[in-house]
């Protein structure tokens, strides 16, 4: 095995542990914040760092077409702008555990878009075990709320997060191969950075209280939970799956996704004092064995190839 294939899996681990705790860190910015400053201020710590490395001259923008700069930006609007802005809005009135359990559809939808997309088949089994991690994600959702308490707009915008991660996986893995992937994160970074801007500030302006746009820096757990979304889990996890998506298949990418859920429930046990029942361990169980049924059993036709 290549050793860009060997970072690139190892990459794929750091970035699953620090996607992991995100959904911790969002929801305790969300307690000092609205989700809409939230971002804003998650990229203004990212773009820092960019900022920082393009003046040390360690990255720098490419220079390409107009045409190039159209797609970049399209696929900028996947990822980060809409996958992070559609999973703060949702996360708004859900817990930790449920965003890390609903972002474990990931590599269920993926399989179907490449079924679709690219073509790919999969096996009885497989689709199986799709059909098993989506049962045990609603099983957890159900036992948690209930029906009378189930919150569908926060459902809605953490699985339109997983669509738009999808729509990042399908239009970039042709196009990244073509950028360096310091630099890719840079536009992607910068391009978050000026979407999450304009619409707190507009925001403040149209309420005219555009003197509480710092107001959340008062806490110290919100200037710490701002660092780590802004740096770790946008800057350096963005770099991390650019870089993956140039040695590794998008199916294996968003399988390292269903770690997510389990990260994130303990995660929300230890740090949040999220609870942990009975249908949570029933409901994890099920997506896991889903995810391993997926993982494993290939169909023939994806067994004769070998990987790229």
């Amino acid at each position: 095995m290549k050793k860009e294939v060997v970072f690139a899996y190892l990459g794929l681990i750091l970035m699953t542990l620090i996607i992991g705790f995100s959904f911790i860190f969002v929801k305790i910015g969300l307690n000092f914040s609205n989700p809409y400053d939230l971002l804003a201020h998650r990229f203004n710590a990212a773009f820092l760092v960019i900022l920082i490395l393009l003046i040390s001259k360690k990255v720098k923008f490419p220079k390409i077409s107009f045409k190039k700069w159209i797609k970049i930006i399209l696929i900028a609007m996947f990822y980060p702008v809409l996958c992070f802005g559609l999973q703060a809005v949702g996360m708004v009135n859900s817990t930790a555990s449920e965003a890390g359990l609903i972002f474990a559809f990931l590599p269920v939808f993926m399989l179907l878009a490449g079924n679709f997309f690219l073509k790919e088949k999969s096996s009885f089994i497989q689709k199986a075990g799709v059909f098993l991690s989506v049962f045990g994600i609603i099983f957890i959702l159900y036992f948690k709320q209930g029906l009378e308490n189930f919150n569908i707009w926060s459902i809605i915008f953490l699985f339109l997060s997983v669509l738009s991660m999808i729509g990042y996986f399908i239009l970039g893995k042709k196009e990244i191969a073509n950028f360096n992937s310091l630099s890719l994160t840079a536009i992607m970074i910068s391009l978050g950075f000026l979407f999450f801007n304009l619409i707190s500030i507009s925001r403040h302006l149209i309420k005219q209280d555009l003197n509480l746009y710092f107001e959340a820096y008062k806490s110290s757990q919100f200037i710490f939970s701002i660092l780590y979304l802004g740096i770790l889990s946008s800057v350096f996890s963005s770099f991390l799956s650019n870089y993956s998506l140039n040695y590794i298949p998008t199916f294996q990418i968003s399988i390292f996704s269903n770690l997510n859920p389990i990260i994130a429930i303990f995660g929300g046990v230890l740090i949040l004092n999220d609870s942990f029942l009975w249908f949570d361990f029933i409901g994890a169980s099920l997506v896991i064995i889903g995810v391993i049924l997926v993982l494993f059993f290939k169909s023939k036709q994806n067994q004769d190839k070998k990987p790229t």
